[in-house]
């Protein structure tokens, strides 16, 4: 996420090598700073901008290159007396899941290692008993950051930072590891609580190398497990704002055999499902926040009141009360809540988007839409904790599948699905905060996107910028899962998905007339950038265009750079790319190949960290291959990744490095 607006004041670049220097112009700020040595610039010149140059997809022909992480980018630091430099990028990793990574006390301990609410070890005995520790495959959400206060972790000899790293899933049990191409019949998604850990990393003081010098998991038992821990987000006030990701669904949770799972490995209990405090679908689909300690330890608490959707992540605007949320749903909308109190999350006022005019062209060039904005409620999180820990589904709404032929019921689309309720006396608080898809579509806001993920700000512009990964299903006007009532009305679907373009404003009324309390609220929407679908699929497999984005996933905003990066997670790539999209060129560039079959992950743009520029990036499931679109490849791939990543179980943690090695700068 994008540094706060007090504004960075030199630049230098990726971790392995500083960049030479570059200057925020956010709020008029624009310092003069100076290279020395021999940086190929004159004394007196300052940073002008920054580009990168974009590196081929892999092919076959490098077998090798398309079965691990591959950077081909050299990006080009340009200055104001007309000389530039060059870096080339690299990626380095803290560490590959499923190794022993430091503990800080001497000894090691499992990176991406799963732990009941006990803090014991989950074992997969699906093959043999004993069995190993359960461990993810999946890195993602990922956040770098300093304390005021001194390390106390020991073999620190530079700097001390931290970064919090959570992990989605698990993609199968040891049983699964010979899974036919599209088959897996042995799933662990969702099965088990999502981990989340506390890095503490000696910064060189002299190149910005990172080296990994703790792990340390974080007790989550007071936020009753995490579940599906997806996109994250840092906050202006330095801690990492996670996620609960497709919020079980609280009208037939007693049929979820997932979520039974879930319950039974959470509490290390067989019959814990059975046990309704225990099993409760209300405490998932929150917002967990984790804050960092000088020792490498991290604590966590679940706020309740910014709606139960899927979320995918927030970002928290300039004024630290405004926060946009991504919805990783079919029948998903666009969320805002409003806190009472700058810097606390614990209290506040939810909103949903309604489309002012039908939504019809993701084209960048159709004109934006306005957006209005519906108040859904107001609540602390410990009154929808209290709520959530007493009520049931049937409690809040009543339900039916097909038309009661009674008008005090709606007719909504959730998760495809058409179906008709209406919220119960007395439980609007408890439906807008526990039941918030259902509320929000009675509510009249448009619940018509499909695939919202990544969100991020470009706060010199006012604009928030999102990720709809597949523009399809809910969001096309002929589709069976299309809300006519969302205004949500594609002519045709786009499967390689769209960035959108949200701007922000003040001075904005609710639907129901009364002053919405921020300067940041999104006033319309319209296309950024799409990728390109292809009417058949060319020789590697990639159904969309190879040079073009592809189901955006991960989206972060560097200020200083002014450059929006975009990290895939699609079914239309053969490889997932890292993209680096300059808002003011509209120049688009791959900078970063994933390892087939993987998801590009744990996006993170740290602007200046003890002066210092972070591009944080990781990847997931390596080798889950998909027929048809990995079909040509895997015969060749599949060896190759299961020997560089443990099997397929592996995944790894890291981040963008650059060289050469420069030499200090001088503001």
């Amino acid at each position: 996420m994008n540094a706060p607006t007090s504004r960075r004041r030199l630049l230098q670049l990726l971790g392995g090598a500083p960049l030479l220097p570059l200057s925020s112009t956010l709020a008029g700020v624009a310092p003069l700073l100076t290279a020395c040595g021999d940086s190929g610039s004159s004394a007196a010149a300052v940073y002008r901008s920054v580009s990168f140059s974009s590196m081929d997809a892999p092919t076959l022909t490098n077998a090798a290159q398309m079965a691990t992480t591959s950077v081909g980018s050299v990006m080009t630091v340009n200055f104001s007396d007309g000389t530039n430099t060059a870096y080339t990028l690299s990626y380095d990793t803290f560490f590959q899941t499923g190794t022993q990574a430091p503990d800080g006390n001497g000894g090691t301990t499992l990176a991406g290692g799963y732990y009941n609410i006990w803090a014991n070890p989950i074992m997969d005995t699906s093959v043999s008993s004993p069995g190993r520790q359960f461990f993810s495959d999946c890195p993602d959400g990922t956040s770098l950051l300093k304390l005021d206060a001194p390390s106390t972790v020991s073999g620190i000899t530079g700097n001390a930072v931290y970064a919090v790293v959570q992990f989605e899933y698990a993609t199968r049990n040891l049983a699964g590891t010979n899974d036919a191409i599209g088959v897996q019949t042995n799933s662990m998604y969702g099965k088990l609580p999502s981990p989340i850990a506390v890095l503490t990393l000696d910064q060189n003081p002299s190149t910005g190398k990172l080296t990994l010098k703790k792990y340390a998991t974080v007790d989550t038992s007071s936020a009753h497990g995490l579940w599906i821990t997806c996109g994250s987000s840092l906050s202006p006030w330095n801690t990492h704002l996670s996620s609960e990701e497709y919020e079980p669904d609280a009208r037939t949770i007693a049929s979820n055999t997932q979520f039974q799972a879930f319950i039974q490995n959470l509490y290390g209990d067989v019959n814990a499902s059975s046990d309704p405090r225990k099993a409760n679908p209300y405490l998932y689909g929150h917002l967990p926040e984790v804050t960092v300690r000088p020792d490498g330890t991290g604590s966590i608490v679940k706020h309740y009141c910014l709606g139960r959707i899927s979320h995918e992540l927030v970002q928290v605007l300039p004024d630290n009360r405004t926060v946009l949320m991504g919805d990783d749903a079919t029948n998903g909308g666009y969320f805002m809540f409003v806190a009472d109190t700058a810097k606390d999350l614990s209290a506040g006022t939810l909103y949903v988007a309604q489309l002012a005019t039908s939504l019809t062209s993701v084209d960048p060039a159709t004109a934006a839409t306005t957006l209005n904005w519906v108040k859904l409620g107001h609540a602390t999180s410990a009154e929808v904790e209290a709520l959530a820990s007493t009520l049931s589904f049937t409690d809040i709404m009543d339900y039916s599948a097909t038309d009661p032929g009674d008008a005090t019921y709606s007719k909504i689309y959730l998760g495809g699905s058409a179906q008709w309720v209406r919220v119960k006396s007395g439980m609007d608080k408890a439906a807008a905060f526990l039941e918030t898809h259902r509320y929000a579509a009675i509510k009249g806001g448009s619940m018509g996107f499909s695939k919202m993920e990544g969100t991020t700000l470009n706060a010199a512009d006012k604009v928030v910028y999102s990720a709809l990964s597949y523009c399809k299903d809910s969001m096309v006007a002929s589709n069976s899962k299309h809300d006519p009532n969302s205004k949500v009305d594609l002519a045709a679907a786009l499967n390689a998905g769209a960035v959108m373009a949200l701007k922000l404003g003040g001075g904005v009324r609710d639907t129901a007339g009364t002053a919405i309390d921020s300067v940041w609220v999104p006033t319309s929407i319209q296309s950024l950038l799409t990728g390109v679908d292809l009417s058949s699929a060319d020789a590697l497999g990639n159904t969309a265009d190879a040079n073009k984005i592809a189901n955006p996933d991960n989206l972060k905003f560097s200020e200083a750079m002014r450059v929006l990066f975009i990290g895939e997670d699609s079914g239309m790539h053969v490889n997932n790319f890292l993209w680096a999209y300059h808002v003011d060129t509209k120049a688009l560039s791959r900078v970063l190949s994933c390892p087939s079959g993987a998801e590009s992950t744990g996006l993170h743009a740290a602007d200046s960290l003890n002066g210092w520029t972070y591009i944080m990036s990781n990847f997931q499931h390596p080798g889950d291959w998909e027929a048809p679109l990995h079909n040509v490849v895997k015969p060749t791939l599949d060896p190759l990744i299961r020997a560089n990543y443990n099997d397929r179980y592996g995944a790894a943690v890291g981040y963008l490095t650059a060289s050469p090695k420069q030499p200090k700068l001088n503001p």
